[in-house]
């Protein structure tokens, strides 16, 4: 007997494009005064990059400018006034597990009263200077470094968000940016600079940008003043999944109008965001109802949340994406003892997909609801897919996969991420040779369905 809704995946219909590996992190392994490390679950999930950005959260004491380089006025070609040995030791734990870095030159958000770091620079070209530093010392080896070839430098973090990012106006922040920018590219002119780093980037209208007067003189700036964009940064927290790569299109549509053309679109933060409402995470939210606010977050609703991103992305015109957050923070993939959450285990489903990267052609997702992302391997023997069954949707769907490109009988494996299971085998089937292979299934949303196929 049919089901309501039928998703289909052929897999004689290659696109000619590869599943991109989009589900980098904020954060780092080593965490919790280095009590927790989860190297091995990053290893396991294959993070490909990771965004330096409230590491160690909320008291950071490396990769900010004022860990490593305290003294603001001091000289920054003296390796004397840099204190680099716990960020190196932080980057050597991230360097291990395979993943690259986006280091984020600034600060972290800071949420107390007092504000003590997110402030102007006293001296603008010695904030630079210490920059270039940080660049040199990581990428060249000076001041007993390292050459780990890091390519994206990312100058600030949010700075419209104020006062928890930045006690200055529009023009300080286009000064430290257009500063810093300058004297990174004087030096290492290959490298990638960019920013803003916005949370508020504007509404999306139709298909169109409506961008905020702070980033409308952020580019005038750097088009005028002829300052490099080689990426331009943004943040989005939403609980409609199809948010990201609708905006990612109509940020593209801008860049591409204000003569951007080149600039990638790097979308470095980004996660659920529960009832489309941050009131928990102030302070009339504090107790149970920020408790709970966390635990959806990390629920079988963010993990098929995670899912769908991660498909809806793939054909948005998105260069480099950084969940927030791989780490413990209350946002991460973990908890604060380094147990993985439901979301962990969207990244696996995710990471078991690009074992089978070229992709095919699935059927039309339902926006906001369901999506289906589906590949081979490049040996044709195997192939998996994934079905984010997010809200709204009949739990009883037929997956239909046509036209498996290899001769002899089907083994079908089917796992299953929901409120009880965390990607857990549900059954195992056999088809003989020629045959059809139609799946009924039944998944109540949110939940997250994968299959596993191959040859036997």
């Amino acid at each position: 007997m049919a089901w309501a809704e039928e998703l289909r995946v052929d897999f004689g219909a290659e696109t000619g494009g590869e599943i991109r590996s989009l589900h980098g992190v904020n954060g780092g392994v080593l965490t919790t005064g280095e009590t927790v490390d989860l190297t091995a679950r990053w290893r396991e999930v294959k993070i490909p990059l990771t965004r330096l950005h409230d590491c160690e959260f909320p008291r950071p004491d490396l990769v900010d400018l004022h860990a490593i380089f305290p003294d603001s006025l001091a000289d920054p070609e003296s390796p004397a006034s840099y204190q680099f040995v716990r960020t190196d030791d932080y980057l050597a734990a991230i360097r291990s597990t395979g993943a690259g870095v986006v280091y984020r030159l600034g600060e972290s958000i800071e949420h107390s009263r007092r504000r003590y770091y997110v402030h102007p620079p006293m001296d603008y070209a010695k904030w630079a200077g210490a920059c270039v530093g940080i660049i040199r010392h990581y990428n060249e080896g000076w001041a007993e470094g390292f050459r780990y070839g890091i390519r994206y430098w990312e100058i600030w973090n949010e700075p419209e968000n104020r006062p928890a990012m930045w006690s200055g106006s529009d023009a300080d922040y286009y000064r430290l940016y257009a500063t810093a920018a300058r004297a990174i590219k004087a030096r290492f002119p290959d490298l990638k600079v960019g920013g803003p780093s916005v949370g508020a980037t504007g509404e999306v209208v139709g298909d169109r940008l409506e961008a905020t007067p702070f980033l409308e003189g952020f580019l005038r700036m750097c088009r005028e003043e002829k300052v490099s964009l080689d990426f331009f940064s943004w943040h989005t927290y939403t609980d409609d999944p199809s948010l990201y790569a609708r905006k990612a299109r109509a940020i593209r549509a801008w860049l591409d109008e204000k003569g951007f053309r080149n600039t990638e679109i790097h979308l470095n933060e980004w996660n659920y965001l529960p009832g489309n409402d941050w009131g928990p995470m102030l302070s009339v939210g504090e107790g149970d109802r920020r408790r709970q606010w966390y635990e959806e977050q990390g629920s079988a609703a963010g993990a098929a949340f995670v899912a769908y991103v991660l498909l809806d992305l793939q054909e948005s015109p998105v260069t480099l994406s950084n969940f927030y957050s791989g780490d413990t923070n209350q946002f991460g993939l973990f908890d604060r003892y380094g147990a993985p959450k439901k979301t962990f285990y969207a990244f696996k489903a995710f990471s078991g997909l690009l074992e089978t990267p070229m992709r095919v052609r699935t059927s039309a997702s339902q926006p906001g609801v369901s999506v289906v992302g589906a590949g081979l391997n490049r040996e044709h023997d195997a192939g998996t897919v994934l079905v984010s069954r997010y809200r709204g949707c009949d739990p009883r769907f037929d997956l239909v996969l046509e036209r498996l490109p290899w001769q002899g009988e089907t083994l079908c494996r089917i796992l299953v991420l929901d409120g009880a299971r965390t990607l857990e085998c549900v059954e195992e089937k056999r088809f003989p040779a020629g045959t059809p292979v139609s799946l009924p299934c039944e998944l109540p949303p949110p939940g997250v369905l994968f299959v596993r196929l191959s040859r036997i």
